[in-house]
């Protein structure tokens, strides 16, 4: 299957922070819940795919080994949010706080 995302998995994802990473991911998740909360689930389901390969680029990047445990656990419980029965029982809200966390650090970190 052709990578959404071709450029950034061309490598260019790996030289991005790992907060930067997850908060590009988070955008994408931003996406979903807008477009689910609108009642478009084909719309809410492509931006849970373009989020779930960007997460799984994250996975497969080396220097994120230290946070792999997280990271497949997140894409565990997204998929259960979106996709499941939601048995973690995890809110919009909660995964909104959870990558704009990521969002400022990357900000931070970026000097802005």
């Amino acid at each position: 299957m052709n990578p959404i995302h071709q450029e950034l998995a061309g490598g260019r994802w790996n030289t991005l922070t790992c907060c930067e990473q997850l908060a590009n991911v988070g955008s994408e998740i931003e996406r979903a819940i807008k477009w689910k909360q609108k009642g478009n689930s084909e719309y809410m389901l492509l931006a849970f795919d373009r989020a779930l390969e960007l997460l799984d680029l994250s996975i497969s990047d080396k220097k994120n080994r230290q946070r792999l445990r997280e990271l497949v656990r997140t894409r565990e419980a997204l998929a259960d949010f979106f996709v499941f029965d939601n048995s973690y029982r995890s809110s919009e809200k909660i995964w909104q706080n959870y990558f704009n966390a990521f969002a400022y650090a990357a900000r931070l970190q970026a000097g802005k």
